[in-house]
C-alpha cells in the first residue's frame, strides 16, 4: 500500500508543479496585453483569463489537495511504523518547509488571480518572468532532501 500511496503522491506533485510553473507564464502574457490595441487586448485577455481560471480550478487546486492528502497519508504510515521521530530529521524538516513555501506560492498565485480578474493587479510581465522559476527552485531542495535523506 505504501508504494501505491507514494506513487499517487508523486503524480499529484507533478501535476501541481506543472500548474505552478505555467500559471505565472499566463499571468505574464496577460500583463503584456496592456500595450496592445483595444480589440485585440480584450479578446486575448478573455482567453488568457479563461485559461488561468481553468488551470487554477481544474488542475492546480485539486493537485495540491491530492499532494497534501497523499503526503499526509505517507506521514501517517511512517508514524504508524516508525513513530514521530522521523519528522524531526533534517531532511524531513526541509521537505516540510519546502511544501509550506510551495503552498504559500500557490496561495499568492490564487490571490493574484483574483486581483487580475478584478483589474487591480500591479504585477508586470517582467515580475512574472523573473519569479516563474521559484517553484522549481523549491522543488530542487525538496527532491534532493527526500532522495538523499541527509542529516547532520
Amino acid at each position: 500500500m505504501f508504494e501505491i500511496v507514494r506513487g499517487l503522491h508523486i503524480l499529484a506533485v507533478i501535476a501541481w508543479m506543472a500548474g505552478l510553473l505555467f500559471l505565472p507564464r499566463l499571468y505574464a502574457y496577460d500583463a503584456e496585453q496592456a500595450a496592445k490595441p483595444e480589440p485585440l487586448r480584450s479578446e486575448m485577455r478573455e482567453l488568457l483569463r479563461t485559461w488561468q481560471r481553468r488551470l487554477l480550478k481544474i488542475i492546480l487546486n485539486p493537485a495540491m489537495t491530492a499532494a497534501w492528502v497523499f503526503g499526509g497519508w505517507l506521514i501517517g504510515m511512517h508514524v504508524w511504523n516508525q513513530g514521530w521521530g522521523f519528522l524531526a530529521q533534517p531532511w524531513m524538516v526541509t521537505k516540510l518547509v519546502g511544501v509550506a513555501a510551495l503552498s504559500g506560492w500557490h496561495g499568492f498565485l490564487s490571490g493574484e488571480f483574483k486581483r487580475i480578474q478584478a483589474g487591480t493587479s500591479t504585477k508586470t510581465s517582467r515580475f512574472w518572468r523573473m519569479t516563474n522559476e521559484v517553484p522549481f527552485l523549491i522543488a530542487i531542495v525538496i527532491v534532493l532532501s527526500v532522495t538523499t535523506e541527509w542529516s547532520f
